[in-house]
């Protein structure tokens, strides 16, 4: 009795370290591949993260009359307060939000048109346009700013001095808006062109020639058929473009001195950059940091909620089986 005991005992024991070795070589190779993009996403995204929070509680205070040195005192929600009092960090809200009116609209129909006509059936060359629609993108964005600001400039730019040899002289930097806008559109929608045209080629052929027997010509089929199908791929456009549109800097940096427009804090990336470097209010620029982080997770869950298709109701399902 004694042995039968022992011998279910180390039956039992050799069973869990079967189940344990199982559980181990489960989740063992996952956690090796997963623990370099984890130690990078902690060190990159989320310590950084936590800084600024950390950095955004405190303000320096300078003593006497500038000779005292500086002391660090703990202030709470007090940065984030002068920040949203602050009508020039408001306004730079209010600058992104007309930016991102003009701008998503345009780019994406731009782009889902240029891919919609590299996918018909009639398009010739289509390497050679996708390259030449990629290359914009593929300049670094400083210095396709500062060829666009040259462009713009009156008095060397060959295109203003061609449309004034015209009889016109149009005053390009006068409303940087639209011109931050052009920029912007120059260097992503070629971008935007290749994820909407890999998403067109992965379209099943049998369901083009299926709408193709059933009479629906290019137009009904770009329509009907193939931007449904590739909806997944606008949503993903669409998150990412909000997000990079909230974190608009560049364009308008290197406008700034050149269009009297662009203010040094026309824009929410742009305001938090003047209270760093050129205020050295370091406290002031992380909560404003902070708030425009907290913006970009809020409008990034409102996309992902409305470009999320609908689940299918029950009497829907019950309807179709039938």
């Amino acid at each position: 009795m004694t042995t039968r005991t022992a011998r279910s005992a180390t039956s039992r024991s050799a069973t869990s370290r079967a189940a344990s070795s199982r559980r181990r070589g489960r989740y063992g190779a996952p956690a090796v591949l997963l623990a370099p993009f984890l130690l990078l996403f902690t060190a990159c995204t989320l310590v950084p993260v936590g800084y600024a929070i950390h950095l955004s509680l405190y303000t320096e205070q300078r003593g006497g009359l500038g000779f005292g040195g500086t002391e660090t005192l703990f202030t709470g929600w007090g940065n984030y307060a002068r920040a949203l009092k602050d009508d020039a960090f408001l306004e730079g809200f209010a600058n992104i939000a007309l930016y991102c009116l003009m701008y998503i609209p345009v780019m994406i129909a731009l782009a889902l048109a240029l891919a919609l006509l590299l996918d018909s059936a009639l398009a010739r060359a289509k390497r050679f346009f996708q390259l030449a629609l990629f290359i914009p993108h593929a300049v670094p964005g400083i210095i396709a700013a500062l060829i666009w600001m040259y462009l713009y400039t009156p008095g060397i730019s060959p295109v203003l001095d061609l449309l004034e040899t015209a009889g016109t002289s149009p005053d390009l930097l006068g409303n940087p808006l639209p011109a931050v806008v052009n920029m912007a559109l120059w260097q992503w929608t070629g971008y935007n062109v290749v994820i909407f045209y890999a998403a067109l080629q992965a379209i099943p052929r049998e369901v083009l020639e299926a709408a193709v027997v059933d009479g629906a010509g290019p137009v009904r089929t770009a329509i009907s058929i193939k931007m449904p199908l590739i909806r997944a791929s606008l949503a993903m456009v669409g998150l990412f473009t909000v997000i990079g549109s909230l974190q608009l800097f560049t364009e308008p940096m290197i406008l700034h001195g050149t269009a009297p427009g662009v203010t040094s804090a026309w824009t929410p990336n742009m305001y938090a950059y003047t209270a760093a470097f050129e205020r050295s209010d370091y406290g002031l620029a992380a909560a404003s940091s902070v708030l425009l982080a907290a913006a970009a997770a809020l409008l990034s869950f409102a996309v992902t909620r409305l470009t999320r298709p609908r689940p299918e109701s029950r009497k829907s399902r019950k309807e179709r089986a039938a």
